[in-house]
């Protein structure tokens, strides 16, 4: 009967462990919509900072973009300044960092 105890205390440990685990590393990204106020392309294409306001807040948010595809479209501009936003990103280093960058409409 103790060993059965115990068994269950220690998944209900784990169980809890790993519930808190997974809520601290979701809570790390972080979703907007916004409008771009500014794009600032890197002299070697390969990124980008951009400028959104922010619908919720009116804050300015500044994202830099690393993928190809979106660094693609905003080469080409399939994406200017004033297209509405989806965004999801992540903070590295103190810069707020693209995981999602795409328009609203769909693109």
């Amino acid at each position: 009967m103790k060993k059965f105890v115990s068994v269950v205390a220690m998944l209900a440990l784990v169980a809890v462990s790993l519930v808190t685990f997974s809520t601290n590393a979701s809570a790390a990204e972080i979703k907007m919509v916004g409008v771009i106020t500014k794009i600032e392309m890197s002299a070697d294409k390969k990124s980008a900072t951009v400028v959104l306001k922010d619908t919720k807040s009116a804050a300015d948010v500044t994202i830099v973009v690393n993928d190809d595809m979106t660094i693609g479209k905003l080469t080409d501009k399939r994406i200017v300044i004033g297209d509405e936003i989806i965004c999801k990103y992540n903070v590295v280093d103190g810069k707020n960092v693209a995981r999602l960058f795409k328009k609203t409409a769909g693109c």
